[in-house]
């Protein structure tokens, strides 16, 4: 046990190195490693999440699930990450990122193979939601190493390049499942991500790294002179915090975080229902191949990529830090293109592949800026917590973008589906109003250089 507890335990703070010359050097070349390494891992986490989306047309005809049966899977994963990254946010606050995130990659990998080896729907069942827990150690080391490794005035840029990680793993998925279910089976599908993954995990416990001080550098507030201050005292926010603290104080009664928590409910329902459903709507309604369903679908994740890194520099450079005005634009741009999306006939691939790209651009500026402001009007110490619980009613909503929308859709139609859709899309942008001009920026200052500089 103690080998295991060892292995999770935070990397001790090492002497501050002296040499200003050095701590720039080292910074920057660890700010880059820590922004790739993450990158890739979390990445490699979408290859065993994302595989069975596009292995399902193999498993109606294989196994003869139906829409019902392929939606309960969908949200036995979903809710089972959602309770996972809350869960193990709060045990990352106060742990390794770099084994916690390899942990979690190496065991999704063996999962999605244990999958692949499976024929029954409990079996199913059984893999998918264990998957689903293990996909949870994924966000939380991650969010530990953004607001330790970046500071306040520049996260958003920061947190927009590495958020599109989330695209580059989906991106790539529709294309390689789809190639391999050309010449294999979706078996075979479910186990290349998994041994991809594995590998990852490897490789992120030789990359990546825990905090700033564990390799001897300052607080990165220090290192930019960008800090908190708060009553007239500058704070670095780097006070060790219990369980209790990050749990209760910081997060459980913080309106800001719930409010954005039950926005992340509604983003999640649309941009699991479109990620999930769409290329089954295309085949059965367009006509589309798998391969060509795909192809259109990956478009999803090319406008996400943009739309991330765009909500990132406008949030830090056109509103000074400011996340809400970007949230609710951005959501309100979702409900527009989606709209647009369900209105296009058949037979123009052209114009279902814009519309998919202006819903990916849409949808992932909220689905990123969310946890961002979660994370900064929270505490430093508890932004896995924080932005656990964003994530945890994200995935509630990503579970009713499974199983209750497959019976929807078998009920009402792909009618019935863009209409839940467009709900979501409005309940979003009404909850995200109140949060416009709420921002940490408020307690937010550049002190002068004999400012009193005070640990938190």
């Amino acid at each position: 046990m103690s080998i295991f507890t060892n292995f999770f335990k935070p990397d001790p703070t090492k002497p501050e190195i002296q040499d200003e010359e050095k701590v720039k050097t080292d910074y920057n070349y660890w700010r880059m490693r820590i922004l790739y390494s993450t990158f890739v891992g979390y990445a490699l986490f979408y290859f065993t999440r994302k595989s069975f989306t596009f292995a399902m047309p193999g498993l109606i005809q294989d196994l003869h699930l139906d829409k019902s049966q392929l939606g309960f899977l969908g949200t036995i994963l979903a809710v089972a990450y959602g309770l996972s990254k809350f869960t193990s946010g709060i045990f990352a606050d106060r742990s390794n990122a770099r084994s916690f995130m390899a942990f979690g990659l190496i065991m999704t990998g063996i999962l999605n193979i244990f999958f692949g080896m499976s024929s029954s729907l409990w079996l199913f069942a059984v893999f998918w939601g264990l998957n689903g827990w293990f996909q949870g150690f994924g966000w939380p080391p991650v969010a530990r190493c953004l607001t330790h490794w970046y500071s306040h005035s520049e996260r958003g840029s920061w947190w927009a390049i590495w958020n599109v990680s989330h695209n580059v793993g989906a991106f790539l998925i529709p294309w390689i499942v789809t190639f391999i279910l050309s010449y294999w089976n979706w078996r075979i599908g479910m186990y290349v991500p998994g041994l991809i993954c594995i590998a990852g995990g490897f490789f992120i416990l030789n990359r990546l790294r825990d905090t700033p001080q564990s390799l001897g550098l300052p607080p990165v507030e220090k290192f930019r002179n960008d800090y908190v201050e708060k009553d007239g005292k500058v704070e670095y926010e780097e006070k060790e915090l219990s369980v209790k603290e990050i749990l209760f104080k910081y997060v459980l009664k913080n309106k800001f975080i719930w409010l954005l928590a039950v926005a992340n409910f509604f983003v999640y329902i649309v941009r699991t229902g479109v990620n999930d459903w769409t290329a089954l709507f295309l085949m059965e309604t367009k006509t589309y191949s798998t391969i060509g369903a795909g192809g259109c679908v990956s478009l999803f994740e090319v406008g996400g990529f943009l739309g991330s890194l765009a909500a990132g520099w406008s949030s830090d450079y056109l509103f000074r830090a400011r996340r809400g005005p970007v949230n609710v634009l951005y959501a309100l741009g979702m409900l527009i293109s989606i709209w647009l999306f369900w209105l296009i006939p058949g037979g123009y691939v052209w114009l279902d592949s814009i519309a998919m790209f202006l819903i990916g651009f849409a949808i992932f500026g909220p689905q990123m800026m969310i946890g961002l402001a979660a994370a900064e009007l929270s505490h430093k110490k508890a932004a896995a917590t924080a932005t656990g619980l964003t994530g945890l009613l994200g995935y509630l909503g990503a579970a009713v973008a499974g199983y209750p929308f497959g019976v929807l859709i078998e009920t009402m139609q792909w009618s019935g589906f863009f209409l839940g859709m467009g709900v979501c899309c409005a309940m979003s942008i009404l909850v995200l109003l109140p949060l416009w001009s709420v921002t940490k920026s408020k307690s937010f200052a550049l002190p002068k250089k004999k400012t009193k500089v005070e640990f938190a």
